[in-house]
């Protein structure tokens, strides 16, 4: 059986991991003791997140395996807080103190620190709880690393565990889920720099990074939930949804199951251009369920709408801002025939603007198992739901608003360079990691004009998972 490992970083990557963990365990209907309630036997793949100890319980499948064959996951900070909380809270069963790995101080908001100086005390321990990990797996399919790329141990820490697993799993899958900061949610003054410092590293050692932003799913708690002063709980109960979703051909059996890499083969052209943007339909509190009722078009046209997405863009153009290709999942009671006749729908109706290299380049999963609803949860049930995962050039613009014209305001007065400096990094770095963003910009130019030689990774036909 294949096996996934996730690494969950920094405070902001522990708190998502935490409510992703806790939305498989209740769609693989495991309490939070690690026993499954269900004893009856269910048509999933509960084994490629998950595995079954000695004596029935089923422990998130993530790093390294105790000497009674207890498999536990991996959180890592530089600081213990977060660390304690996860050791304190309502899922501590499912989670091995020894594995739970912290150091003595924070990276305080520098990439620096958590990249060469406390980073660097940290990572041969990491590398070595890896290692051991692995040498139990059947198949490593690839990594999954949660993070965030604006505070100092999410986007320097991150970033050197990348540098490591591209060395040493070379070939393997690696997909962030990767939180992007808010402009009017900014914690911290140096995130303009964390951020290009990170998305540079990024470009280079993950396959696919889902961008999301605090920013468009604070606004979606606030206009789609109604929640007047959305809490951190709030927003990653919501990416949870997504992220789940994403996995469910991974999780569940279906007609054709897929591997990891097979994002990256039919979402990712040109390996550079791999930063996707995601959303989900429909978003309707649970107090209004009785109000609205949604056919399958109305819930697949929300989701090609920027309203519905875990990007905020400004502008967005639906003729102007193309797709070099999507993925649909849906789940619950959703027929091949109709997907495929909403895929029509949009393309008749120019809802969507795919490149001209690519016309068709769209993938479907169907799963019939609905996205399960936890009683904190904020969001209604449904009986059938979407989400997207597309490549679309457009999000170039993101880099611009939220990264880089922040960092050029900053770097011209040399704001706060001296902290970087003074933790081992080299200034140049700066200059190297803005002219990459560059060049990024120029590249999602370039395929809206150039039509592509090399098609090995281009998948032109609209098919299923």
């Amino acid at each position: 059986m294949p096996d996934v490992l996730t690494i969950e970083i920094g405070q902001a990557g522990i708190q998502l991991g935490n409510a992703i963990w806790e939305q498989y365990c209740a769609e693989h209907d495991i309490d939070n003791t690690g026993k499954r309630k269900d004893e009856k036997s269910r048509d999933d793949l509960v084994t490629v997140f998950f595995e079954e100890t000695n004596d029935g319980h089923f422990i998130p499948r993530n790093l390294a395996r105790d000497l009674k064959k207890k498999i536990i996951i991996i959180k890592i900070d530089l600081e213990p807080s977060v660390i304690d909380n996860v050791i304190n809270g309502p899922f501590a069963a499912l989670f091995s103190r020894e594995f739970l790995l912290s150091g003595k101080e924070d990276a305080a908001n520098n990439f620096a620190r958590g990249f060469y100086s406390i980073g660097g005390q940290i990572i041969d321990k990491v590398n070595d709880k890896i290692r051991k990990r692995i040498e139990h797996f059947d198949y490593l399919m690839g990594f999954m690393i949660v993070h965030s790329v604006g505070g100092g141990t999410g986007s320097g820490l991150s970033s050197l565990i990348l540098e490591h697993l591209a060395v040493d799993y070379k070939k393997k899958e690696k997909i962030g889920f990767d939180i992007y900061p808010s402009p009017t949610l900014s914690t911290c003054v140096t995130e303009p720099y964390n951020a290009l410092l990170a998305t540079h590293w990024l470009i280079d050692h993950t396959d696919i990074s889902l961008v999301l932003d605090n920013e468009a799913i604070y606004g979606l708690c606030q206009n789609k939930l109604f929640i007047t002063k959305p809490d951190i709980n709030n927003l990653n109960r919501l990416i949870s949804k997504v992220i789940s979703s994403m996995t469910t051909s991974l999780r569940f059996r279906a007609e054709l199951n897929v591997y990891l890499d097979e994002y990256s083969t039919s979402l990712v052209a040109f390996q550079r251009l791999h930063f996707l943007t995601t959303g989900m339909s429909p978003i309707v509190p649970k107090t209004h369920l009785s109000n609205i009722s949604y056919t399958l078009q109305d819930i697949v046209d929300q989701c090609f709408k920027p309203s519905n997405w875990l990007v905020q863009y400004t502008n967005f153009d639906p003729a102007e801002d193309k797709y070099m290709a999507f993925y649909l999942n849906f789940r619950g009671d959703v027929k091949s025939k109709e997907a495929n006749a909403e895929y029509i729908w949009l393309k008749i109706n120019n809802k969507i603007s795919l490149v001209e290299w690519c016309p068709t380049g769209c993938k479907m999963n169907l799963d019939q198992i609905p996205a399960a609803t936890l009683e904190v949860d904020d969001i209604g049930a449904w009986n059938k739901n979407t989400v997207i995962i597309a490549n679309n050039t457009a999000i170039y613009r993101m880099f611009n608003k939220r990264i880089v014209e922040k960092f050029d305001y900053l770097y011209s007065q040399r704001a706060f360079v001296h902290w970087y400096v003074q933790e081992k990094m080299e200034e140049t770095e700066f200059l190297e990691a803005r002219e990459d963003l560059k060049f990024l910009e120029k590249d999602y130019f370039d395929v809206l004009s150039d039509i592509p030689t090399d098609y090995e990774n281009i998948d032109i036909d609209c098919d299923y998972w």
